[in-house]
């Protein structure tokens, strides 16, 4: 027998969460005997898919705003209809080449509405396929809030109509779909909870930092960073810190940053062994982005969370909320962040008594491709039963 077909869309926008999360997803679907091929769209980001996965890489868009309600072109450049209209066409023959047993599709219809030029034709073309193939929407625990009128019936009637699942990388136990978005009754029988999607616990790091500041893709945290920085020259000099700037930082920022650095502070802009070094971390300062958080409840460090806010956006608040309740993370705020405000954090959580144990399910990449093997044994099964 020949592997299943996979055919996974994602699209970042802004940072680099969604194409990490995916990453593990597509790996995880490989390890597990799957033919996988990831279809990209955004700016090309070091590392990922990973080994194993075939990948088609869209001409990028961005967002061109924080508000995420516009396209630019890989040059910032807004996105016109004929760009637009030549990459729908590259997405519908890779869907056709690939003749795919599953399709995935990385938060559609809950988020990425900018994308409905080319992901409507892409389910269009689904339900003519034949044999049809499955449609799964993969999509984290925590939505964007403060959506507009009429946005969570549409997305319902979306899923009702085309969608066969609803895969929710999340634990229902720390965070269940319905806290945002309340139409969850409507679609409760397409669910599938997998567990969060956490990298695999990390091997011991080769380098060893007291205090890990990171701001993710870097797109939006050069705030974090610069705050991180005044902070270590406030405290001892004995404590080794590494600022993470992201590899989205604007190059003017990075080399402004680079500037008057204090001798305890390293710079740089990605680290691939990021997840290893926390193991060894006593504190660790971040927004609270889906991964980062993921990375982090697999170590003792503790953390200090500064969740995004900018463009209206709630879901890293929530989150992080979520994780202040359970004795997991400190909390900053993102608006008015000071030097001093990082320093009395960092002093407060290293002078705090161990951190409590997670008993969040944070296996969700396995999950995912053990759930997508049963539903195609399911369907294979039912399409035995003979007709009466």
């Amino acid at each position: 027998m020949t592997a299943p077909r996979i055919f996974f869309y994602v699209q970042h926008l802004l940072g680099i969460g969604h194409i990490a999360r995916a990453s593990r997803i597509a790996n995880a679907l490989v390890k597990d005997g799957f033919d996988v091929t990831v279809v990209t769209g955004g700016l090309p980001v070091p590392g990922f898919p990973g080994e194993g996965v075939k990948t088609v890489a869209l001409p990028a868009v961005v967002a061109s705003n924080a508000g995420f309600s516009g396209l630019a072109d890989a040059d910032g450049r807004p996105a016109g209809e004929d760009f637009l209209h030549a990459r729908r066409e590259l997405l519908l023959d890779a869907f056709h080449a690939a003749r795919p047993d599953v399709v995935i599709i990385e938060a559609f219809p809950f988020g990425r509405r900018q994308m409905r030029f080319e992901l409507l034709p892409l389910l269009a073309a689904i339900e003519k396929a034949e044999p049809r193939p499955k449609l799964l929407s993969s999509v984290r625990d925590i939505l964007q809030e403060n959506r507009k009128a009429g946005r969570d019936a549409e997305t319902a009637a979306l899923v009702k109509e085309h969608f066969d699942a609803v895969l929710v990388h999340g634990d229902p136990d720390f965070v269940r779909l319905e806290d945002t978005f309340p139409l969850t009754p409507e679609i409760a029988d397409r669910l599938r909870y997998t567990g969060l999607v956490a990298a695999p616990p990390a091997p011991e790091p080769t380098e060893t930092f007291d205090v890990i500041a990171s701001a993710g893709g870097g797109a939006v945290g050069a705030a974090l960073i610069g705050a991180a920085k005044e902070a270590a020259a406030m405290l001892p000099a004995d404590l080794r810190w590494l600022l993470i700037a992201g590899p989205n930082l604007p190059e003017t920022d990075f080399t402004a940053l680079s500037r008057d650095a204090p001798r305890n502070v390293t710079l740089v802009r990605f680290r691939k062994d990021f997840p290893s070094l926390l193991r060894a971390a006593k504190v660790s300062i971040s927004q609270a982005g889906y991964n980062t958080v993921g990375d982090l409840l697999r170590t003792e460090c503790r953390a200090i969370l500064i969740p995004f806010v900018a463009g209206g956006e709630t879901e890293q608040t929530v989150r992080a909320e979520r994780l202040q309740a359970l004795g997991l993370a400190d909390i900053l705020p993102e608006t008015g962040l000071t030097p001093i405000h990082v320093k009395e954090a960092v002093e407060r959580a290293l002078a705090a008594p161990g951190r409590k144990p997670v008993l969040l399910d944070l296996d969700g990449a396995e999950k995912t491709a053990g759930v997508i093997r049963s539903m195609i044994a399911e369907s294979l099964a039912q399409s035995k039963i003979p007709v009466i």
